[in-house]
């Protein structure tokens, strides 16, 4: 099972065709009344702002709306936290891409997975804390590298 684990909120990883996508610090392809719970396409958030209402409020309950992402000061989502971390604990391999592993709680995520017993390939610009456990260590753009990577699995037809 392939499931990506990131602190992105852009949604991109989904509309490049991951199935699985846990979003550590949320979305902003959505917003979330603050009150109920209810959830509002950014569309209509948009609308609401483009006709004159500088606060916009939940039509149901009458809260305040706000972007379904994870502010300064607020908690990661629990559950998602928790399946995260579930899941490295289980995982085979954990490819830790463009991070610089130092934001807890989400840079213990490899971690778990290595402790218990996945490889660990760290594909970042600079130097991470969890080098040293790395079974591979790539200090080059993610980009290139995954181009460079997909290109020898289909010459190879690698399982």
């Amino acid at each position: 099972m392939t499931v990506v684990i990131t602190q992105n909120i852009d949604g991109l990883h989904q509309d490049a065709g991951s199935r699985r996508v846990l979003e550590l610090h949320g979305t902003n392809r959505f917003a979330l009344c603050l009150k109920c719970d209810a959830r509002v396409d950014v569309d209509e958030i948009q609308a609401i702002l483009e006709s004159g209402v500088e606060i916009p409020l939940c039509t149901g309950c009458g809260g305040l709306l706000k972007m379904a992402t994870v502010s300064f000061g607020q908690s990661l989502p629990a559950d998602v936290l928790s399946e995260a971390f579930d899941l490295a604990a289980v995982s085979d391999l954990v490819l830790a891409l463009g991070s610089s592993l130092v934001v807890e709680p989400a840079a213990s995520i490899p971690l778990q997975a290595k402790n218990n017993g996945a490889k660990l390939v760290i594909i970042n610009k600079t130097e991470t804390p969890l080098d040293g456990l790395a079974d591979i260590v790539i200090r080059k753009s993610i980009g290139a590298t995954m181009s460079q990577v997909l290109e020898l699995s289909d010459s190879h037809q690698c399982p």
